[in-house]
């Protein structure tokens, strides 16, 4: 059988599905020891969970031109990726993977990828403070 897809408004939608989007973003948050200790905490039953925790899903809209990925190399020194993980931070950067090669000749490559929606400044602006950092050799923007 085929699967058919609705987009509904919360407004309408009967209320136990609420609970079950409200639950399983409880249970994937890792803030709760046991599937009872969640179900609890969204004023559910199990048995209307399982009934549609499978069938429920939360639409959220993702917006890729808030995604930037960098990719740095910079010198073999501690402390120069905390420095960016930092000054990212500080400016708003949402993070979402870094991938740090083993060092070559006393160089790393390092590949930020984050997202921009809340940052403070633009990208362009932010790069630049990124590459005034002591140790960052090179810094390009892979994709945006």
């Amino acid at each position: 059988m085929e699967s058919t897809y609705l987009l509904v408004d919360k407004s309408v939608v009967p209320e136990v599905f609420i609970k079950v989007v409200d639950a399983k973003k409880k249970l994937s948050s890792g803030r709760y020891k046991t599937v009872n200790d969640a179900l609890c905490a969204a004023n559910i039953s199990r048995s209307a969970f399982y009934k549609y925790k499978n069938y429920v899903y939360e639409y959220t809209v993702f917006d890729t031109n808030q995604l930037v990925t960098l990719f740095f190399t910079l010198d073999d020194v501690a402390g120069i990726l905390s420095d960016i993980l930092n000054k990212l931070s500080l400016e708003g950067a949402n993070i979402l993977t870094i991938y740090q090669n083993i060092p070559v000749n006393n160089t790393a490559n390092v590949t930020i990828s984050m997202r921009t929606d809340n940052m403070k400044t633009d990208i362009e602006s932010m790069v630049e403070k990124l590459k005034a950092i002591d140790g960052v050799n090179k810094l390009d923007i892979l994709s945006m």
